[in-house]
C-alpha cells in the first residue's frame, strides 16, 4: 500500500501546489479520457482548477476515466482533434487560461497499423490545437506532450537530451517527431509576441494504476494476474525508462505554471517557451523482463517469453536525460523505479477491491498527496506552500 501523509501538516494544501496557479482557473485538457488524462484532471480538480476536457470516448473498457466518475466532475466534450472547427469553437468557449494537448494515438503497433490516423491525429491535430490556441487573444499556457520516441534512436547508453535529432523508425515515433517540428515552428512564427505562451514536454515509458492500454506491459500484466494466466512478455531485453504516472505530470504543471508566471523561471521566458524531456532517475532505465519481475514481487504469478522474430521494429535502449529540466525548472524525479512499481500494483489492488467510483478517487487522491509529500521533503519547488 502506498504511504500515507501523517498528518494534513505534512502537506501544503492542494490549491498552493504549482505556486496557487490553478485555482479557480480555466484548464482544457485535450485527450482527457486517456490514462494520463485521466491522471492529469484527477490532479487538477485537487487543485482547484475548472476543468474542460476534448477527446474521444475513452479508448478502453474499463477505463480510469470511467473508473474515477470524472465525466461528472468536469465539462466533458467529445471530439476528434483531426475536427479542427470543433476543436477550435471549444476552446473558444472554454476560454482557458492554461491548455495541456495529451490527444494522441499513442500506440508504436498500432501506428504500423493505422500510420495515416497516426500521423493525422499526432501532428495535424497538433497543429489544430495550435491553430484554436493561436486565434485567442487572452494570456494562455500551452503544454503539448509528446514522447521520448521522437528522437532519433541510435540505441547509445546515454540519455536523449532536448537538442538531440529528432526522427522516428515507426509511424508512431517519427509523426512525434513531426509534432515537434511543428509546435517548434508555430512557436518562433506566431507565438512570439503572443499572449499565449507554447512549450513541449517528452517524458519517459509512464507506468500507474488505470492504464488498460493493449501492447503496453503493465496492463498485460495486470490482465494476466487477474485470470491466472502466465504474463506474456514480447520483448523482454528492450531497456526503457520507466517511471510513475505523477512524474511527468508534475514537470508539465510545474512549466505551465512557470510559463504563466515567468518571473519564476530561472532563466526567462525564453527559455522556458521550448522542449522539455520529463524522465526518471538513471535507476529506472530497466528492461522489460526486469519490470516483469519487479511487479511480480508484489502480485504473485508468472511469465513467459512470447518474443516473435517477426514482430514489427520497436527500439530496444532508449534514455532521457532530464539536466535541462533540472536546471531551469528545478524539477527532478521523486520516486525511484521499485517504489513506481510498488504504487502501480497498490493501485490495481485497490481497485479490484473498490465497490464504487468514490472509494477508489480516494484512494488515487491518497497516491497524488503522498507523492506530493515525497516532493515536498525532497525540497522541490512546486511542492511547497
Amino acid at each position: 500500500m502506498p504511504a500515507k501523509p501523517k498528518s494534513k501538516s505534512h502537506n501544503p494544501p492542494a490549491r498552493e501546489l504549482f505556486a496557487g496557479v490553478y485555482a479557480g482557473k480555466s484548464v482544457l485538457v485535450t485527450g482527457h479520457t486517456g490514462f494520463k488524462g485521466a491522471w492529469l484532471c484527477e490532479w487538477l480538480l485537487s487543485l482547484g482548477a475548472k476543468v474542460t476536457g476534448f477527446s474521444l470516448p475513452p479508448p478502453t473498457n474499463p477505463s480510469l476515466f470511467g473508473q474515477l466518475g470524472l465525466q461528472k466532475r468536469l465539462r466533458h466534450i467529445e471530439g476528434d482533434i483531426r475536427d479542427a472547427g470543433k476543436l477550435a469553437r471549444s476552446v473558444a468557449e472554454a476560454k482557458p487560461d492554461f491548455i495541456f494537448h495529451l490527444a494522441a494515438q499513442p500506440l508504436v503497433r498500432e501506428s504500423y497499423r493505422t500510420p495515416v490516423e497516426t500521423y493525422e491525429t499526432n501532428v495535424m491535430g497538433t497543429i489544430h490545437l495550435l491553430e484554436a490556441a493561436r486565434a485567442s487573444k487572452q494570456p494562455c499556457a500551452v503544454i503539448c506532450v509528446t514522447t521520448d520516441k521522437c528522437y532519433e534512436n541510435r540505441e547509445w547508453v546515454y540519455g536523449y537530451r532536448e537538442e538531440d535529432p529528432l526522427g522516428g523508425y515507426d509511424p508512431y515515433s517519427s509523426s512525434k517527431a513531426a509534432a515537434e517540428l511543428a509546435i517548434a515552428a508555430w512557436r518562433r512564427s506566431f507565438f512570439n509576441r503572443h499572449p499565449v505562451k507554447v512549450a513541449s514536454a517528452r517524458a519517459g515509458n509512464v507506468i500507474g494504476g488505470g492504464d488498460w492500454a493493449s501492447d503496453r506491459i503493465v496492463p498485460d500484466c495486470i490482465r494476466a494476474l487477474q485470470t491466472g494466466r502466465p504474463i506474456p512478455v514480447r520483448n523482454k531485453v528492450a531497456t526503457r525508462p520507466w517511471q510513475h504516472v505523477l512524474e511527468p505530470l508534475s514537470g508539465y504543471l510545474w512549466l505551465a505554471a512557470l510559463l504563466a508566471r515567468p518571473s519564476s523561471g530561472s532563466f526567462g521566458l525564453d527559455r522556458l517557451c521550448s522542449a522539455f524531456n520529463f524522465g526518471p532517475g538513471q535507476d529506472a532505465n530497466r528492461t522489460v523482463g526486469e519490470l516483469v519481475e519487479e511487479v511480480l514481487k508484489h502480485w504473485p504469478g508468472r511469465s513467459e517469453d512470447r518474443s516473435d522474430p517477426q514482430a514489427v521494429h520497436e527500439a530496444g535502449l532508449l534514455q532521457l536525460s532530464t539536466d535541462k529540466a533540472g536546471a531551469l525548472l528545478r524539477w527532478s524525479p521523486v520516486w525511484e523505479f521499485a517504489g513506481a512499481v510498488r504504487e502501480t500494483i497498490a493501485w490495481y489492488r485497490a481497485a479490484q477491491q473498490s465497490r464504487s467510483a468514490a472509494a477508489l478517487h480516494r484512494f488515487t487522491q491518497r497516491q497524488i498527496a503522498s507523492y506530493t509529500l515525497a516532493a515536498r521533503r525532497a525540497g522541490l519547488p512546486w511542492a511547497q506552500s
